[in-house]
């Protein structure tokens, strides 16, 4: 029972590369992650006054580093219905649809890099709450001069993530950008197919751009969502030693055998 807890928190230590047994348990960690997240960053909605005060004040910051950019590169394609809807694409399917692919490709390929992958996220995640909860931001499409484009332009996002559990004073963290990085740089980091390492680089460029472009995010909330990430990322490395304690207790089962007898040796 304890090895079967051990191998659902860190599925790399079962030693098969390629089996699904575990993979059961590997869904229900996510899925009560995600709805721990969506539950929590839903409730945690802030007050409207604030949300936009905040808005407001990390606009003047943005203004006072020159990356005030929002409303002059939407203002520039919003003429071009295929580049918006292009954009709006970017941010409905290269979001969820990639970090669960993501996930799914390590888990089969690299037990450990998941395992990583999935930690970061939580951890992240959690790091995110504290903003949502105490520094509620309002998005640039509630302001004037915006066009919510993925609302207006397209109906695909309300299946991925329903109006009802989104919190829409979450503008910062932007984990569309900063889950889309995280899982880059951890595809990155494994797969050697260069198509694939191609689309871990060009998938949270595009989304980077994608999330200010559709009035979704401002320039900083990528920023800081890239951050978090990151955080979570070196917090998920340092929790690693947890699972290389339980390798070595699996090893050494293993050497003395299922009765504590050390196993037979030929004799010369």
């Amino acid at each position: 029972m304890v090895r079967r807890l051990k191998i659902i928190v860190a599925p790399e230590i079962a030693g098969s590369a390629r089996g699904w047994r575990y993979f059961p348990g590997q869904v229900f960690i996510v899925t009560v992650a995600a709805l721990i997240y969506f539950g929590v960053r839903m409730l945690t909605k802030g007050a409207e006054v604030a949300a936009f005060k905040n808005a407001y004040d990390l606009l003047t910051f943005e203004s006072t580093l020159g990356l005030d950019l929002e409303a002059w590169s939407q203002s520039a394609v919003l003429d071009y219905h295929w580049l918006v809807t292009f954009f709006n694409w970017v941010y409905i399917w290269l979001h969820w649809p990639v970090i669960i692919g993501a996930l799914l490709l390590l888990y089969h390929y690299n037990r450990s890099r998941y395992t990583l992958m999935r930690n970061a996220m939580i951890v992240s995640g959690a790091l995110g709450l504290v903003f949502f909860a105490f520094f509620p931001v309002a998005p640039p499409r509630f302001f004037d001069g915006f066009t919510d484009t993925v609302t207006e332009l397209s109906t695909s996002y309300k299946y991925l993530q329903p109006p009802s559990v989104v919190n829409k004073y979450a503008a910062l963290p932007s984990f569309h950008v900063g889950w889309n990085v995280l899982a880059g740089v951890i595809l990155f980091r494994t797969v050697r197919s260069i198509p694939v390492r191609v689309f871990a680089v060009a998938s949270p460029l595009l989304m980077s751009v994608a999330v200010v472009l559709t009035g979704n995010h401002w320039v900083i909330d990528g920023f800081v969502g890239i951050a978090l990430a990151m955080i979570g990322l070196y917090v998920a490395h340092r929790l690693g030693w947890l699972t290389r304690r339980w390798q070595e207790e699996e090893a050494e089962e293993e050497d003395v055998g299922p009765a504590g007898i050390e196993p037979a040796t030929e004799r010369l």
